[in-house]
């Protein structure tokens, strides 16, 4: 919402709706954007989501939340992850992130394939303007969702760098959680479908050619729909001997995550789907050296400033870590001012595209 109010100030006016019983800690650091207007209403407590629901499901609209929009004179809609029904009176854009079900149905219960599968198909059906966050979503999306052709827009999230800082400062941080100088950094959520095997197995193969590398793999440890998953990664990590070369970091403050990002040799992300991905944005803001997996949608997020693998490859992946060094400080400066300078061209970008799909949804 800043880059919006920062960069899109003349063409949107972002308004957000919670509940009463929405923690203020959520809720002030939106409140504190200038330009960022914040409408509490019991209508959007977390106990009446069901019920409005339903009036979506069954009358075709969410009467409640007409009302409140209509009360505030809001022209756009913003649907992410919810549906308001097919005879909404609001003109709404729809945000489907990625298409993991398609690609990983395997992952998914026959229930929770299902909700996902059957909620995307309302949103389109019922005629809404469609956001995707990848040209490779889009293409995903029109071929599994024939309707939804011509009512797309593809909208590409971007961040701004954190401030610049003195390479020799992060290392008291880096310290906190006992790294050696080189390093790789793993920021994913523990969530299967993220793919930390493979970068386990990458750690294997290189300790049986002795070669001792470390990987610090930050990140929430529950996966809903695989509970157990975080502890199978440290059964197999404990089983092969690599305790000390795959460290589990856990939830860090995101000021570490940045510090941790600019100090490691590379990032990787070897995931098996991704919409965007945050981690590879936030890297690449950073002018961070990088090893992803090589699905179509990061080639088109990170083209030549990545090194790719097959995610299935344990030897690929292992061939490119024994290969990365660290940079000097010098140069990884000069990389992080030329990735600052893009940064902030992508984060405008991102403002006008948003922009546009809101006008092309009221149109």
């Amino acid at each position: 919402m800043r880059v919006l109010t920062e960069h899109a100030r003349n063409r949107i006016q972002p308004v957000l709706f919670v509940g009463i019983d929405a923690p203020l800690s959520n809720i002030e650091p939106f409140g504190a954007i200038s330009g960022v207007e914040v409408v509490r209403s019991a209508e959007f407590d977390d106990e009446r989501k069901s019920q409005r629901l339903r009036d979506a499901l069954i009358t075709g609209c969410d009467r409640a939340a007409a009302q409140s929009l209509r009360k505030h004179r809001i022209d756009v809609l913003f649907e992410s992850a919810q549906f308001c029904g097919w005879r909404f009176p609001v003109p709404s854009i729809a945000w489907l992130p990625d298409f993991q079900h398609r690609h990983l149905r395997e992952l998914f219960t026959f229930g929770a394939y299902w909700k996902r599968d059957l909620g995307f198909r309302a949103q389109i059906l019922s005629g809404r303007h469609i956001m995707l966050s990848s040209e490779d979503s889009r293409r995903d999306c029109e071929r599994f969702f024939p309707k939804s052709i011509g009512r797309t827009s593809v909208v590409r999230f971007a961040v701004l760098p954190p401030d610049a800082s003195d390479f020799e400062g992060l290392r008291p941080i880096v310290n906190n959680y006992n790294l050696p100088e080189q390093y790789f950094y793993l920021p994913n959520q523990f969530w299967k479908h993220k793919n930390h095997r493979i970068v386990i197995e990458a750690l294997h193969v290189l300790r049986q050619k002795g070669i001792d590398l470390v990987v610090a793999a930050s990140g929430k440890p529950e996966d809903y729909r695989h509970p157990h998953h975080y502890e199978t990664l440290q059964s197999l990590v404990g089983s092969l001997g690599l305790k000390e070369n795959f460290r589990f970091l856990g939830i860090v403050p995101r000021q570490h995550v940045f510090a941790l990002m600019r100090a490691c040799t590379a990032m990787i992300n070897p995931s098996l789907s991704e919409g965007w991905s945050s981690t590879v944005e936030e890297a690449k803001s950073l002018g961070v050296p990088m090893l992803l997996s090589n699905l179509s949608v990061h080639q088109e997020q990170a083209g030549d400033s990545a090194l790719f693998f097959d995610p299935h490859e344990a030897e690929r992946l292992a061939a490119l870590m024994s290969q990365q060094k660290n940079l000097p400080a010098s140069s990884r400066h000069e990389m992080e001012k030329l990735a600052s300078t893009a940064s902030r061209k992508r984060v405008s970008q991102f403002a006008a595209d948003f922009s546009y799909t809101v006008e092309r949804a009221l149109a």
